[in-house]
């Protein structure tokens, strides 16, 4: 099977911290924006289900692209606020933060 560049996971959001979250997410700082562009982070999608959110993104190096946000003041500002609110990491000094899902079919 043919692979896309996507890269997708899925968190859970803390019940207590749901509409802060959702609420920062549908206003994002515009600094946030352009450091994932920076990185090479494209087309990135969020969608919720009650407190699952389901994350996805193009991009065609993610250990790069990773590695960029993890060294933006701008990115670990934001991530010290939302982290609190998820049921996972952001330490991307972690072996695998994310949990990434195995993507298994692709229609190009």
């Amino acid at each position: 099977m043919e692979k896309s560049n996507k890269f997708a996971w899925t968190w859970r959001v803390k019940e207590e911290c749901l509409d802060e979250y959702v609420k920062m997410h549908l206003d994002p700082w515009p600094e946030i924006l352009e450091e994932h562009s920076k990185a090479g982070i494209r087309n990135y999608s969020i969608f919720q289900n009650g407190n699952q959110f389901f994350y996805c993104f193009e991009c065609d190096d993610v250990d790069a692209a990773f590695g960029y946000i993890a060294k933006s003041e701008i990115c670990q500002k934001w991530n010290a606020i939302t982290s609190k609110m998820v049921e996972g990491s952001f330490d991307f000094s972690e072996e695998e933060p994310i949990k990434p899902m195995k993507e298994i079919f692709y229609l190009k």
